[in-house]
C-alpha cells in the first residue's frame, strides 16, 4: 500500500471514529444494560458472525439459521448462564441436524459444520464475556476499560506499525504486522487503562494494577487480531467485509475484543 493510500485509509478511519464513537459512548453510558447492551451485543454477533460464516462460504441455507442459533446462543449464555454448556451443545447437534437435513450431498460436510461450530464458540461464546462484565459491580467501568485499552491498543499498533515498524512479527499470519507494532499495541491498551481509570475509577485497582491489566489487555487484544488474521488468511480475504469504510467489517473490529474480553473478566473475578 503507497503513502496516499495509506493516508486516504487513515482519514477515513478518522472521520468514522469521529461521528460512531461519541454516540457509541453515549449508548452505553446513559441507557440501562437490558435490553440495550444485551441488544447491541447481539447485533454485533449477528453481523460478526455472518461475515465470518461468509468469508468461509457457507451456504446460504445453512448461513442463516446459524446467524439465528448464535442469537438465541447468546442470550441464553447472558441470562441464563446455567445452561451455558447445554445451549452450545444444542445449537451445535442443531447444525448437525441442519446439514444432515437441508443438504443431502455428504461431500463437503466438514467445510460446512466447522465454521458453523466454530463461529458459535469464537464469536458467540467469546462476545458473551463482555456481558458478564457489564453485569459485576462497577461493570460499566470495566467494559469502557476493556473497549478504550483495545481500541487505544488497535491504533498505537497500526501508527507504531506504519511509521516505524522494520521487524516482522508473524509474516506467515499476518504480513504486515511488525514486532514495533506489538509493542505499540501493549503501550497503546497500558494507556487506555489509564485513560479509564482515571474517568471512572476502577475500584479495586490501584495505577501499578491498571497499567499492568491495560497491557495484558494490549497482548491479548494483539492475539485476537492475529487469529483473525489466521482464519482470513485460511479463507483468503483480505477484511471480513467491507461495512465499515476504512476499518474492515465488523469481525475486523472486535476480533482484539473477542480475545481481551474473557481475560479481563477472569482478572476481575478471580484476581
Amino acid at each position: 500500500m503507497g503513502s496516499k493510500e495509506k493516508s486516504s485509509a487513515l482519514v477515513k478511519r478518522h472521520i468514522v471514529a469521529a461521528i460512531v464513537l461519541p454516540a457509541f459512548i453515549s449508548y452505553l453510558y446513559f441507557l440501562p444494560p437490558l435490553p440495550f447492551f444485551l441488544a447491541l451485543l447481539t447485533v454485533v454477533g449477528v453481523v460478526a458472525l455472518w461475515e465470518f460464516y461468509s468469508m468461509y462460504k457457507v451456504p446460504v441455507k445453512l448461513l442463516a439459521p446459524g446467524v439465528v442459533v448464535s442469537a438465541v446462543l447468546l442470550y441464553v449464555l447472558c441470562l441464563y448462564p446455567a445452561y451455558s454448556l447445554n445451549g452450545l451443545l444444542a445449537g451445535l447437534l442443531f447444525m448437525l441436524l441442519l446439514r444432515l437435513l437441508i443438504i443431502k450431498e455428504p461431500s463437503g460436510s466438514m467445510s460446512h459444520i466447522g465454521p458453523l461450530g466454530t463461529g458459535l464458540f469464537y464469536i458467540t461464546g467469546f462476545l458473551s464475556f463482555q456481558w458478564f462484565l457489564r453485569m459485576e459491580a462497577n461493570g460499566l467501568g470495566y467494559v469502557f476499560l476493556l473497549y478504550f485499552s483495545v481500541w487505544l491498543s488497535d491504533s498505537m499498533a497500526l501508527y507504531v506499525g506504519t511509521y516505524m515498524g522494520k521487524t516482522k512479527l508473524y509474516p506467515s499470519i499476518s504480513p504486515n504486522k511488525t514486532v514495533e507494532g506489538a509493542f505499540g499495541s501493549v503501550m497503546g491498551g497500558m494507556i487506555g487503562a489509564v485513560l479509564t481509570k482515571s474517568l471512572f475509577g476502577i475500584p479495586g485497582f490501584s495505577y501499578p494494577a491498571i497499567v499492568m491489566v491495560g497491557a495484558a489487555m494490549g497482548l491479548t487484544s494483539m492475539i485476537g487480531d492475529l487469529i483473525e488474521s489466521m482464519f482470513k488468511r485460511d479463507a483468503e480475504v483480505k477484511d471480513s467485509s467491507t461495512i465499515i469504510p476504512g476499518h474492515g467489517g465488523v469481525l475486523d473490529k472486535i476480533d482484539g475484543m473477542l480475545t481481551s474480553g474473557p481475560v479481563l473478566y477472569f482478572i476481575v473475578r478471580y484476581f
